[in-house]
């Protein structure tokens, strides 16, 4: 714990108020230790089943998260806003940013007349505004022809809003939920701060392990969330011999909820083999960020008529709808040939991208994956050295303890901003990074 907090509070709510509130100071930060239990109570004077009240607390919001022997922590990227800047490193001017894991600015379709076109034709709606039937009719269309069954839809604000709702639809604080490892780091955040207790499913260049699946179901998991394809942060993506297996595995427990995100979409270069309606309850989730642009929150989400009148319920008592302008936008940019053409366009330059990289660094005997999708993984003795030489190299990268919980060190790409010339250099650098760096843990 850093010597600028000290820890208060008579009440369980007043001490875990004490140290969120050091945390949005920055007097503490994410990683360092809180006190000991008793050695905690012993300085308030306070029982230990108090401070023990307020550790869970922390950690049920997503705050803290225990760190074995080493006892109370505060999490990567803990759920509360700190009062100055965010947690995610300023990459320095001269330094070439792959760290994001969002598409490149430059390949992305022109929004403009889209956004015209429906300021153009919108007509005014109440506060009982409905899914625009269009976009509905759209997202049947294109989900059936990848073999998802959509006769159940509704609209959410992102992948994340959707998969937070599908979540809450069926799970408890305090519940298992079967997730990736390594997996998208939101994701983490969000199952911490919802209060559940993740258990990690490993994944390789195919998709999430099926015994290990089989595992965390025998264990108690009662859902569990998978990437269909561009796995973030891996590039992995759920071939039909893998998804034909994870399925045997989920016929076993009809009732655990599955939540498919296919963020990338019409970027996969790979064909989706969904899981939809391999278990009673089920949500698949496509989101158009990735594709036409990050600042266009919206998902389709299929599922049981269960899940879905769940989801949509509760979120008329919440945000009510998805805002019916964006609706009308996204629903234009599905529909025109033009930004089709953008679409793949990006498609194959993101290919190129990412296998030019890829070969690059196996071709210097690192260990990496990155099979589709926007990121490659790549193994590393030691994330802390590997993130600082390659800044100093020029290369901002991400950590991968942001994204994993039991699997080995490793630092994720992405090739969004990765012009074919600047491959070399970076593959080199990161070669440095893996034959000097130390032998000891990520961080």
């Amino acid at each position: 714990m850093t010597a600028v907090f000290a820890l208060a509070g008579r009440t369980a709510s007043e001490i875990s108020a004490a140290v969120e509130a050091g945390v949005r100071s920055g007097a503490l930060q994410a990683g360092d230790a809180l006190p000991p239990i008793r050695a905690a109570a012993g300085q308030l004077g306070v029982s230990p089943a108090t401070v023990a009240a307020a550790y869970q607390a922390l950690r049920q919001r997503g705050i803290a998260e225990a760190a074995g022997r080493q006892g109370t922590r505060v999490r990567p990227r803990p759920a509360v806003a700190p009062a100055r800047g965010q947690f995610r490193l300023e990459v320095p001017e001269g330094v070439l940013d792959l760290a994001t894991g969002g598409p490149d600015p430059r390949l992305l379709p022109d929004v403009g007349p889209a956004l015209a076109r429906a300021a153009a034709d919108a007509e005014p709606t109440g506060y009982a505004a409905e899914a625009y039937p269009p976009l509905r009719a759209a997202a049947r269309r294109t989900l059936a022809r990848d073999g998802v069954d959509a006769g159940e839809l509704a609209v959410a604000g992102g992948a994340l809003d959707a998969i937070e709702r599908l979540l809450g639809a069926h799970v408890l604080p305090g519940d298992r939920v079967a997730i990736e490892d390594p997996g998208w780091a939101n994701l983490l955040d969000l199952v911490a701060a919802l209060g559940l207790r993740p258990v990690p499913v490993p994944v390789d260049e195919s998709g999430p392990d099926p015994q290990r699946l089989a595992d965390a179901l025998r264990g108690g998991a009662r859902a569990f969330v998978v990437t269909s394809r561009a796995h973030n942060p891996t590039g992995a993506s759920v071939t039909a011999r893998r998804a034909a297996e994870l399925r045997a595995v989920l016929a076993g427990h009809p009732d655990v909820l599955v939540i498919e995100d296919d963020h990338a979409a019409e970027l996969s270069v790979e064909a989706l083999h969904p899981l939809a309606g391999a278990t009673e309850a089920w949500g698949f989730v496509r989101s158009v960020s990735k594709p036409y642009g990050p600042d266009l929150r919206l998902a389709v989400v299929a599922g049981d008529a269960t899940s879905i009148g769940r989801l949509t319920g509760r979120q008329r008592l919440g945000t009510g709808w998805v805002s019916r302008i964006l609706q009308r936008v996204v629903t234009d940019l599905w529909s025109d040939p033009a930004v089709a053409g953008v679409v793949a366009a990006a498609r194959s330059e993101y290919e190129t991208r990412r296998i030019g990289l890829v070969n690059a660094l196996r071709e210097r005997g690192l260990t990496v994956t990155g099979r589709t999708g926007l990121n490659v993984w790549v193994s590393v003795p030691d994330e802390t050295t590997a993130v600082a030489r390659l800044r100093e190299a020029g290369f901002a990268v991400a950590p991968g303890a942001l994204y994993r919980i039991a699997t080995p060190p490793a630092i994720r790409i992405t090739i969004s901003a990765l012009d074919p010339d600047v491959v070399p250099a970076l593959a080199d650098a990161v070669a440095r990074t893996t034959r000097t760096g130390a032998a000891a843990p990520g961080v």
